[in-house]
Formats: C-alpha cells, sequence, structure tokens
C-alpha cells in the first residue's frame, strides 16, 4: 500500500473540556497517514489518480474551523478528520494523531493517535 502523509499540519483551535481551554484558540498539530486505494499516480504523474494533499489539508481545516457543534476532545477531532479523509476522498486505510502542547503541567504535548479502516 502505498501511504501518503501530512506531518505537522498547524491549525488554531477553540477546543478542551475545561472552561479555560475554550476562551480562545490554542495550537494543535495533527499528522496524517492516508492510505491511497491503488499505486497508478506513479506511473501516470496525474493527481486524479492519488489523494489530493492539498484538497485534503484545506477539507480538513474547514470542517475544524466551521464544525456544526463545538468539539472538545482530541478523540473527536481524530474521528472527524478519519471520516473525511475516508467517506470524502476514498482512502481504505487512514492514521490520524492529534497533538495539543503544554495543557497539563509537566507534560510537553498530549493528544490521541487512531487508526480507522483495513490495511490490504
Amino acid at each position: 500500500m502505498d501511504i501518503l502523509f501530512l506531518r505537522d499540519f498547524r491549525l488554531d483551535l477553540i477546543i478542551g473540556i475545561y472552561e479555560w481551554e475554550r476562551k480562545v484558540p490554542q495550537p494543535v498539530r495533527l499528522d496524517l497517514e492516508i492510505g491511497l486505494p491503488h499505486n497508478k499516480a506513479g506511473g501516470t504523474d496525474d493527481v486524479a489518480d492519488t489523494i489530493d494533499y492539498g484538497a485534503v489539508a484545506t477539507r480538513v481545516k474547514a470542517y475544524l474551523h466551521d464544525a456544526p457543534q463545538p468539539i472538545t476532545l482530541v478523540e473527536s477531532v481524530a474521528e472527524h478528520v478519519a471520516a473525511i479523509v475516508r467517506n470524502e476522498f476514498g482512502a481504505p486505510w487512514v492514521k490520524v494523531s492529534v497533538t495539543k502542547f503544554a495543557i497539563v503541567p509537566g507534560i510537553k504535548e498530549l493528544g490521541i493517535t487512531i487508526e480507522r479502516g483495513a490495511r490490504p
């Protein structure tokens, strides 16, 4: 399986369960690994034969900034991103990591990694 990746995708989001976290946007890092449905693009050199990473980034950013309801958990961010990548872009498998920074004293980063779908 060919895997397209987006690493260190930074967004400022209103996220968190505590009231103080929800007052101002905070930096969040997304790391995505996206399984491609086939490996044609290497031979054709045509973006139509792969998943357009620019379109993925634009769609994910738009959704997270304009979510229909507030998102409080990193787990929810990961689930929404995985669903977008699989349902809208046709990826058979995706791995999504969501990281928040310096929220808990003594912890530099915290977050979640999920995998959805199946690797062939």
